[in-house]
């Protein structure tokens, strides 16, 4: 097997709805991972859950399957926004399902979008106050961006999204963001996630710090290293061309090499927006190149970015202009 002798850190059963998997059959692919892999002492174990498919007596099959945490996809506490983002579930079954999951877990995260239609900063600091008192360690806080070749893109492209905040609301709302959970004990680990006590996403930050990851099931993506080689992976989409591939043995994803200078660009967006940065001996080791050092004088200098022990990270200032470091720090 090409990862035997692997230590392996997390699984994280996500993508679609996994919380309508049977307990039996989360059971039965933990015992082969069990049985595949070295699993760490302190695994993280993390399955996403949509609120409208949450049962207290499922939720407790999947803690003694081996599931230790859940995320769940609350989106937003306002009934007619989850409508607008296409959400099949209410408010009330958030709050139940972020109730049962606390009542069967120890570690439980969910996720709130902000910079919504119509929303003002006043209702974002109610939500999100309300979002505190119903938080245990972790939450997901994502700020609302239409990107081309989404449903919202197309939706904004035929002014169908109209009430955006503007981009200096955004920041008003991304600053009140930093204040609230820090002031009720959440560390901002990464530009959009905030933990208490070091319960920091050991998954996510696999993909932030540029680690290997294997992506299983349909669609799946994955980034691999074998033999100093990096090798980035996509998994068949078709569920069933992806059955009948496992079955007769075929590999059901395609692999392309993926050279050291995009292993440095991919350190370079990733790594930055964490807390600690990204090792500059790593990204130079990478990419054969170093950042020009008028540039980072310059970020420094502005509080933009900083530098300590060899790692560049990005300030809360920078944070706000992040896209903008990152095109800065790439530009030749």
């Amino acid at each position: 097997m090409e990862t035997k002798g692997r230590l392996l850190q997390s699984v994280f059963f996500g993508g679609g709805t996994p919380s309508l998997m049977s307990p039996d059959l989360v059971h039965k692919v933990i015992e082969k991972i069990r049985n595949t892999w070295t699993l760490a002492n302190d695994i993280e174990i993390t399955m996403e859950a949509n609120p409208s498919s949450v049962e207290a007596g499922r939720f407790r099959s999947y803690r003694d399957a081996g599931v230790n945490r859940v995320s769940v996809g609350v989106q937003a506490l306002n009934d007619a926004d989850l409508k607008a983002l296409g959400r099949l579930h209410s408010v009330a079954e958030a709050r139940k399902a972020v109730d049962v999951a606390h009542a069967n877990f120890d570690r439980v995260s969910f996720d709130l979008i902000y910079a919504r239609q119509s929303q003002t900063l006043a209702n974002w600091r109610v939500e999100l106050k309300e979002a505190l008192e119903m938080a245990g360690s972790h939450l997901s806080l994502y700020q609302l961006t239409i990107e081309e070749g989404t449903a919202f893109g197309d939706r904004f492209k035929r002014g169908l999204l109209r009430g955006l905040p503007n981009e200096d609301l955004g920041a008003d709302m991304y600053i009140a963001t930093q204040e609230m959970t820090a002031a009720a004990g959440f560390d901002s680990y990464e530009v959009s996630n905030y933990a208490k006590s070091s319960q920091i996403s050991q998954h996510n930050c696999i993909y932030w710090d540029a680690g290997d990851y294997i992506g299983i099931g349909p669609g799946a993506h994955g980034r691999l290293t074998l033999n100093g080689t990096r090798y980035g992976s996509e998994a068949i989409s078709n569920p069933y061309a992806w059955l009948n591939a496992i079955k007769t043995g075929t590999l059901p994803e395609r692999r392309n090499i993926i050279s050291r200078s995009d292993q440095g660009v991919e350190y370079l967006m990733m790594g930055l927006r964490r807390d600690n940065g990204i090792d500059l001996n790593r990204y130079y080791g990478l990419t054969g190149s170093r950042i020009d050092e008028e540039k980072l004088l310059h970020l420094e200098a502005i509080a933009i970015t900083a530098r300590k022990n060899n790692r560049l990270f990005v300030t809360q200032k920078g944070r706000m202009v992040l896209n903008s470091v990152i095109d800065t720090l790439m530009d030749p």
